[in-house]
């Protein structure tokens, strides 16, 4: 990681993604509420688009306030994918039961 680039939300959002477990899921928003940044759930999609890839983020295990999957085509898809191999449930196509599988 080049933590030197990074602002110190960043850093502090990357510590609370690498924190998700396995089987599990959070929000957006309280991704950015553990990272002590309330109102920052936005600028958590951002860093997850621009650095899932190159810091090996688990992206997939982030979704919205409602536990649905927002990502369009084949992401969707592949979101979907991954957190039922790691066993998460859905109530419905791409909506996360989040009584039994949020963090």
């Amino acid at each position: 990681m080049e933590e030197n680039r990074y602002t110190q939300f960043t850093k502090d959002v990357l510590a609370v993604l690498n924190q998700i477990p396995y089987g599990k899921v959070t929000t957006y928003g309280d991704v950015a509420k553990a990272a002590g940044h309330p109102n920052g759930a936005r600028q958590v999609v951002r860093i997850l688009s621009s650095l899932s890839e190159k810091e090996n983020l688990p992206w997939h295990r982030v979704v919205n306030k409602a536990g649905q999957v927002i990502l369009r085509g084949d992401g969707e898809l592949e979101q979907i994918t991954l957190l039922q191999n790691e066993g998460v449930g859905f109530i419905s196509e791409n909506i996360v039961d989040m009584k039994n599988y949020k963090l």
